[in-house]
């Protein structure tokens, strides 16, 4: 008897793949009668329908194509993802409040606005991650610090004030740079510090430069702040540079006077500083100023100084009861001791001021004063652009990133300016209204028709807005062939910063290289 011989394959299936069938529309009942329900896999919608207003902003100001241009990302692969995609992926995401690499997945159901923006499709997480990766760090920050510039260069021709200050982003892993240093809320916690360069009240940001953890000093900031004076040109420097008590030293005074350039700091309350305090405050003759404030002009030179300056010394009343004296306890025995200096200064709060300025005391108090307003800039640019966010293992990725984020932050601070120049609308605000609606894409022919429909309460005032705001892109239009880039972005910028004066019609040259 003969034995079959064994297979050498398995047997191909017997029966056909046949396709699955389509699921259909589905009934369920609601408190208003049946509803039917079905699913348009093929609908073009998006959830930021309004992002056509902003792509036109940036198209007639010539912002996004040479950014994109020129950007240091080469792929030799076929399979490479296109640079524009890539770039695209992580504007859209920064500029839709997202802080992290992963919620790129939630922009790739959106086959509206992408293709607005010229790109073919949203690239994947790890994608996005190797192009920061791919980028050679000093070209990368060289390409993000020259469009920074001239996103505000035109904006530096009349008087402005430099801010410089650090904020502490919080890590919780293992990234290069990750470093437990100066963390006021996080104690103990490593961190990256974000030091700043911003133009006052303008809520633009000049440039950023990430350091360790460890490195929150203002010593460590100098070099970012030296570097960005040396791009701009000498008709553009700053009126005078503003910071707290950090930068107050010799150090960085020395290093703006040797530049000629004006400065309005705080200072530390160090042993001769509180002499100076309790020296001045026995010889009176102060001079009021409206909130409680007293000012009060001196002259001091603190050990390591290397010559004299002007302080200005600001003190207000405290509310509550001046604390004169303490108990303690020696050898079993209650004590009662006496604070040294005069009784009624421990009823004053103190704070001393130095500068170069010749303004009178009361200005530069109130210049000093409106400083305060870089904690705004940080909690909106932390909390609501991402800098907070966009966490990676390499330092090199984390500078890039926050780079390209003060960038489009700027683009949209400009452009929410230019829809309302009355006042500043944070993220939080001018996304919902500015940005976030549901719109339809259909196209007949060639014709592309996009239809909007806004959930905000102020859906009427929208509308103005943009109508006022399309009738001014249109008036550009008409004479785009007649101007050069340059003079566009100037005449959006005009009607942006309507309150503030412009004196030149043509953006300062900048000092940075057209390419890397």
């Amino acid at each position: 008897m003969l034995v079959p011989q064994k297979a050498i394959h398995p047997a191909s299936e017997s029966k056909e793949l046949t396709k699955t069938d389509e699921l259909g529309p589905i009934e369920v009942d609601t408190y208003n009668g049946k509803l039917t329900i079905e699913w348009d896999p093929e609908a073009k919608v998006t959830p930021i329908g309004q992002l056509p207003f902003f792509i036109q902003f940036l198209k007639l100001g010539g912002r996004l194509d040479p950014w994109i241009q020129e950007c240091p990302l080469t792929y030799l692969s076929n399979n490479a993802p296109n640079k524009r995609n890539v770039l695209g992926s992580l504007f859209l995401a920064i500029l839709s409040g997202h802080t992290r690499y992963a919620h790129l997945a939630t922009l790739m159901s959106d086959n509206v606005n992408a293709k607005l923006l010229g790109m073919t499709k949203i690239v994947s997480t790890d994608s996005a991650r190797r192009s920061l990766k791919k980028m050679e760090e000093d070209k990368a920050i060289m390409w993000c610090q020259r469009h920074l510039q001239q996103s505000y260069s035109v904006l530096l021709a009349t008087d402005w004030i430099l801010d410089v200050d650090a904020t502490v982003k919080t890590l919780y892993g293992k990234q290069e740079g990750a470093v437990v240093g100066y963390n006021p809320k996080k104690r103990g916690r490593p961190s990256h510090v974000y030091h700043t360069y911003l133009v006052a009240n303008l809520r633009l940001v000049l440039d950023v430069q990430v350091n360790p953890g460890n490195e929150s000093q203002s010593s460590h900031g100098l070099p970012g702040l030296l570097n960005l004076l040396e791009r701009l040109p000498k008709s553009c420097l700053p009126a005078f540079v503003r910071g707290d008590c950090d930068y107050g030293n010799n150090e960085i005074m020395q290093a703006l006077e040797a530049r000629e350039i004006n400065y309005l700091f705080k200072l530390k309350k160090s042993k001769r500083v509180k002499e100076l305090i309790c020296k001045q405050h026995c010889l009176g003759q102060w001079t009021r100023f409206n909130d409680g404030f007293e000012v009060k002009e001196a002259e001091v030179q603190l050990m390591g100084w290397n010559q004299a300056r002007r302080v200005v010394l600001v003190r207000r009343k405290l509310l509550s009861l001046p604390l004169v004296a303490i108990d303690y306890e020696q050898c079993g025995q209650q004590t009662l001791a006496f604070i040294d200096g005069p009784e009624d200064m421990r009823a004053y709060e103190y704070a001393v001021l130095v500068t170069n300025l010749n303004d009178d005391i009361v200005s530069l108090l109130k210049h000093y004063r409106d400083r305060a307003d870089c904690e705004n800039y940080f909690d909106e640019i932390k909390n609501q652009w991402g800098w907070g966010g966009f966490t990676t293992k390499d330092l090199k990725s984390c500078r890039i990133m926050a780079l390209m984020i003060a960038l489009i932050y700027n683009w949209w601070t400009l452009f929410a300016r230019c829809v309302n120049p009355d006042n500043h609308m944070e993220a939080i605000t001018s996304r919902p209204l500015l940005l976030s609606s549901i719109g339809k894409l259909t196209q007949s022919g060639r014709q592309q028709k996009m239809t909007i429909t806004s959930q905000h309460n102020k859906a009427n005032t929208i509308k103005k807005l943009f109508y006022q705001l399309g009738e001014f892109f249109n008036q550009i239009k008409a004479k785009a062939k007649q101007l050069t880039v340059e003079e566009r972005w100037f005449l959006i910028l005009q009607r942006a910063m309507a309150k503030f004066i412009l004196k030149r019609a043509q953006a300062p040259p900048l000092s940075l290289p057209a390419s890397c």
